[in-house]
């Protein structure tokens, strides 16, 4: 298993690599930005995952999501990620939510604690619910603000909470429910300061039916969708992640 690793082991030695194989790390949601954020993640030598999604890949996902290929469509992306992980690890030890998240889903999900939560949910109710409950639980957390309707990967910035600026109705409507939430900082972020573009507005009207047999409608806006932006978002958060772990690591063995 140390040849997998090797070229990262020239970089931080044994001793780090085997300190990220106890790590814990749950991905939410599977799209462009959470496949890349789990893939680095993974190819780090991260041994436990537990990824939440409940899509599938469809063509129009081809465009900018690491497992969308023509012959992947159809599939659960938590199967086709599943194989890939394991691809990668075999020795990944892996946790499957193949469902819509939702706050009642808290007790269920949350029976093991993580070490770092990936928030790339798409819906604005569910991601302000699981942000509360990462704070609520001092449980390490980074979201995305969104990479649809963007081309410009050089204008994503990586922040805390308190410093986002912007004048994007997705972004303000995200920070004004946080703040109606009581939260208002220590909460990185990677937002972008490049202006939304989209040149058609597509309303649809999705139905969900968890597992429990509960039907959750949801009112989706088709987002204009790049192919590098939700790539390089991803990659921002797997660095975040990687960097908090090797920072502190180095500060404890000094």
């Amino acid at each position: 298993m140390n040849e997998i690793f090797s070229r990262n082991i020239l970089y931080w030695g044994q001793d780090f690599q085997n300190f990220l194989r106890t790590r814990n790390i749950f991905v939410f949601g599977l799209g462009g930005v959470g496949g890349y954020a789990l893939e680095a993640l993974c190819r780090t030598g991260i041994e436990n995952f537990t990824i939440i999604d409940y899509d599938t890949i469809s063509k129009s996902n081809i465009n900018r999501q690491i497992i969308a290929l023509n012959s992947t469509i159809g599939h659960k992306k938590t199967e086709i990620f599943k194989k890939r992980l394991l691809d990668i690890n075999p020795n990944i030890n892996l946790r499957i939510f193949d469902d819509f998240y939702t706050e009642e889903k808290n007790k269920k999900i949350f029976n093991e604690k993580p070490d770092f939560i990936v928030d790339a949910i798409d819906s604005l109710k569910s991601k302000i619910k699981l942000i509360k409950y990462s704070k609520e639980n001092n449980i390490k957390i980074i979201t995305s603000f969104g990479a649809g309707n963007r081309i410009d990967c050089t204008k994503l910035k990586i922040t805390d909470l308190s410093e986002v600026k912007s004048n994007d109705q997705f972004i303000k409507n995200i920070l004004s429910k946080l703040k109606k939430e009581n939260i208002f900082n220590n909460l990185p972020v990677v937002w972008s300061e490049e202006k939304a573009k989209n040149l058609k507005k597509i309303k649809t009207i999705e139905k969900i039916k968890n597992k429990n047999g509960d039907l959750i409608e949801l009112t989706k806006f088709t987002p204009a969708s790049t192919p590098i932006v939700p790539a390089v978002v991803g990659y921002i958060m797997a660095n975040h992640i990687l960097n908090y772990f090797y920072i502190n690591f180095c500060k404890k063995i000094s």
